[in-house]
């Protein structure tokens, strides 16, 4: 997929509100060879997914070894607006705790005292973090009214040939 399309995808009204959610499930090959799917907070800087996570966390070896992700961003409504990402992501091990983590953890709903509690026991459980960076390769963005999976569209097509030819 050409960077263009990638860009003009993430740039749509939807996928922007998609972006500017709280969490993502991100989707890699675990050290076993089998698949893991985690949901997980982000942050989405203009061109970058950026999660972070523990230093020991599990994925990172798998991560290590096999950096090929999916990521999927949804709503829990109906029609559901779905936008999935394919990339690779690179780990960047950072002292102390990274601002995006801060970020990506703010629009929870918590009064300034519990942020202030929050904030301090992250700052005193974490001497570092893992910045798990995702740079799109792919994107498709489903909203199921001006588009769809692959497998419906073509179901679409294959009904929209039906119809014309029973009109002959």
């Amino acid at each position: 997929m050409r960077a263009s399309e990638i860009i003009e995808i993430l740039d749509r009204p939807i996928s922007r509100e998609l972006l500017a959610r709280d969490v993502t499930r991100l989707a890699y090959v675990a050290k076993d060879g089998t698949p893991r799917n985690v949901p997980i907070a982000f942050t989405w800087n203009g061109s970058e997914i950026v999660m972070c996570t523990t230093k020991n966390a599990p994925k990172l070896p798998a991560l290590r070894e096999n950096p090929m992700v999916a990521l999927t961003i949804d709503t829990e409504v109906h029609p559901p607006k779905i936008l999935l990402i394919r990339g690779r992501a690179e780990l960047d091990v950072v002292d102390g705790i990274p601002d995006e983590y801060l970020q990506m953890n703010g629009s929870y709903k918590m009064a300034p005292e519990q942020r202030v509690e929050w904030e301090a026991e992250v700052r005193s459980l974490y001497d570092g973090m893992v910045r798990i960076v995702v740079t799109p390769t792919w994107a498709k963005l489903i909203d199921f009214e001006t588009t769809l999976p692959s497998a419906v569209e073509e179901l679409v097509r294959q009904r929209a040939e039906r119809e014309r030819l029973a009109r002959r």
